[in-house]
């Protein structure tokens, strides 16, 4: 009985090593394939995906870009019957445009209407920044109730300018007009903007961790969020400084209809060049709005790269 279990018991295990090696080789098999069949698709994404995603990045940023290339090569010309403008290199148009060519009281009102402009906008700006980041970071950090609705409130301003233009003439008739009144325009017209892109930032950070790190050595609140969260949240800062401060140098619907007296917001400017001059004339006036959009552009990413604190020194 004894041998005839121990045969009983070789036959199960030759059976069961049979059985399992088989089983082994039916999963090298299939695992096999799985990563031939893996591999096929990886070297197909490798060849194609890189050219195409290249292909389509490069066509996007030359059909965005050609108009103002085109533009700003125009405005430099004598003129533009065609697709290409011709006859270089002529600067009468951006003496016009400056008021160059004019008396002395026109050059200083251009000049002056540009720095007015630029002051609207960095003031909007600075208000964006003061009011829009302790905003984004309350609705990242905490849970409170109505959140979803003053979340909804924050963003609400996103309406055309023409809406909050004559609903603010209604509710303040004689303040509507001043540069007050356009400081204040512009800073809620784009304060959606610096809202949802330092959310943006704030919400790939542990906030909570970080505040607990920053309070157990000492820091109170206002200093932890003046030097840990608002560093630290530079990028969106940063990318929101930017969308505000362009956006609202150009904003025209809310400056058309709210602006009564001063100097002439870089908006209207562009309007009169564009639509009471000739073409070229136009190109020029557009062309100085991104001379200046890009110069601003460069020194806030210039700040951003360099990074900014709010540490006492």
């Amino acid at each position: 009985m004894t041998g005839e279990n121990r045969r009983t018991d070789d036959e199960t295990a030759t059976d069961g090593g049979t059985q399992t090696g088989r089983s082994e080789t039916t999963d090298t098999h299939r695992t096999s394939r799985e990563k031939r069949g893996g591999l096929h698709r990886f070297d197909v994404s490798s060849a194609f995906g890189r050219q195409a995603v290249t292909l389509v990045l490069a066509a996007t940023l030359t059909f965005l870009t050609l108009p103002i290339l085109v533009t700003v090569v125009a405005s430099f010309g004598t003129s533009w019957t065609g697709v290409i403008p011709t006859g270089y290199v002529n600067l009468d148009n951006w003496r016009t445009v400056l008021g160059l060519a004019e008396g002395i009281g026109v050059r200083q009102g251009v000049i002056r209407g540009l720095a007015y402009s630029a002051g609207l906008a960095t003031a909007g700006m600075v208000i964006n920044i003061v009011v829009g980041v302790p905003i984004a970071y309350s609705l990242v950090r905490y849970d409170f109730f109505a959140k979803d609705w003053i979340n909804t409130l924050a963003i609400l301003p996103i309406v055309p300018g023409v809406i909050l233009a004559i609903a603010f003439l209604r509710m303040y008739p004689e303040r509507g007009g001043s540069t007050f009144g356009l400081i204040i325009g512009y800073a809620l017209l784009k304060s959606p903007f610096m809202v949802l892109t330092v959310q943006s930032s704030l919400q790939s950070m542990n906030l909570q961790q970080i505040e607990e790190s920053a309070r157990s050595l000492g820091a109170s609140w206002i200093r932890t969020f003046l030097t840990v969260i608002v560093p630290n949240a530079k990028d969106g800062i940063i990318a929101g400084s930017i969308i505000t401060w362009t956006l609202a140098a150009a904003e025209f619907n809310f400056t058309y209809i709210v602006h009564s007296a001063g100097p002439r917001p870089f908006s209207l400017f562009l309007f009169e060049n564009i639509t009471r001059s000739p073409v070229l004339q136009g190109a020029a006036a557009v062309s100085v709005y991104f001379l200046i959009v890009t110069a601003v552009i460069v020194l806030l990413q210039r700040v951003g790269k360099a990074g900014f604190t709010t540490v006492e020194r």
